[in-house]
C-alpha cells in the first residue's frame, strides 16, 4: 500500500521498519509499567524484551531468506535491506526463544514464569508488526475483488495482514485474562503456542504468498501443526508432572 512513509533528505522512512520500532516501544512501555507489580525488576525485562526483539528478527531474516534462496542469490544486497520487509515469524520465534532463555539463564530469572510474563506482549508486538505488513505490501492474501487494491502486486487482494493484526490481539485478549487467573508456570506460553499456531494454521489459505510443503500444506501450516502438538504435549506432560 505505501511502503514508504516520508523521506527526509536521502533518508527514506518506510513503514514495515517503522511499525517493528512501535512495536518494540509500545511493549517495552507495557511491560515495564507492569513489571513491578509482577514482581520483576523493569530493567532487566527491558534488557530481555531487547535480546528477544534482536535475535528474533535476526532468527526470522534467516529463515526467511533460506525459504527465498534464490531471490537472494540472484540480488545478494537484498539480503541487509531488512526494510523492504522479509522475516520469517517461525524463525523470529525460535530466534527469539533461544536468546530470551540464554538471557534468564544469564541473569538468573525464572524462566517459566518470565516467558509466562511476556507472552502476550509477544503477540501484540507482532499485531503491530502485520501493520506494517500491509503497508508494506509483504505476506499478502488471494485475489479478491472485496480486499485492497495493492500497487505494490498490481491487484485486489484479501488483507490477510489485518485479519492476522485482529486475530492477534484477540489473542493478546485472552492470554491476559488467562494471566490473572491461577495458572502452572509455563500455562501462558503454551496457551500462545496453540493459539497462534491455529492463527496460522488457517490464516494461511487466505495468504498467496506461501510454498506448498506437504499434502496441500503450506511450509507454514506444517510448521504450525508441528508447533500445536509439541504445545499439547507440553502441557499434558506438565498436568502429569503435577499430580504424580
Amino acid at each position: 500500500m505505501h511502503p514508504e512513509i516520508c523521506r527526509i533528505g536521502h533518508c527514506a522512512i518506510y513503514s514495515y521498519g517503522a511499525a517493528l520500532v512501535s512495536a518494540f516501544w509500545i511493549c517495552a512501555f507495557l511491560l515495564r509499567r507492569a513489571a513491578l507489580p509482577a514482581g520483576f525488576d523493569p530493567e532487566r525485562i527491558t534488557g530481555l524484551l531487547f535480546t528477544v526483539f534482536f535475535s528474533g528478527i535476526i532468527g526470522g531474516r534467516v529463515i526467511y531468506i533460506l525459504l527465498n534462496l534464490k531471490m537472494y542469490i540472484s540480488d545478494p544486497l537484498e539480503i541487509i535491506m531488512l526494510q523492504h520487509g522479509g522475516l520469517a515469524w517461525f524463525g523470529g520465534f525460535m530466534g527469539g526463544a533461544a536468546g530470551g532463555i540464554i538471557y534468564c539463564l544469564k541473569k538468573r530469572m525464572p524462566l517459566l514464569k518470565t516467558i509466562d510474563f511476556i507472552s502476550p506482549y509477544i503477540a501484540l508486538g507482532h499485531a503491530i508488526g502485520r501493520i506494517g505488513c500491509f503497508f508494506n505490501g509483504c505476506c499478502y492474501g488471494k485475489v479478491s475483488p472485496h480486499g485492497f487494491y495493492f500497487p505494490v502486486h498490481g491487484e485486489t487482494l484479501v488483507p490477510v495482514q489485518l485479519y492476522s493484526s485482529l486475530l492477534l490481539v484477540a489473542i493478546f485478549v485472552i492470554l491476559r485474562v488467562l494471566q490473572s487467573r491461577p495458572h502452572r508456570p509455563g500455562d501462558i506460553f503454551l496457551f500462545y503456542m496453540m493459539l497462534y499456531s491455529i492463527k496460522r494454521f488457517l490464516i494461511e489459505y487466505l495468504r498467496a504468498d506461501g510454498n506448498i510443503l506437504l499434502m496441500g500444506l503450506t511450509v507454514f501450516q506444517v510448521f504450525s501443526v508441528i508447533m500445536f502438538l509439541k504445545a499439547v504435549a507440553l502441557a499434558v506432560f506438565s498436568r502429569r508432572r503435577a499430580h504424580a
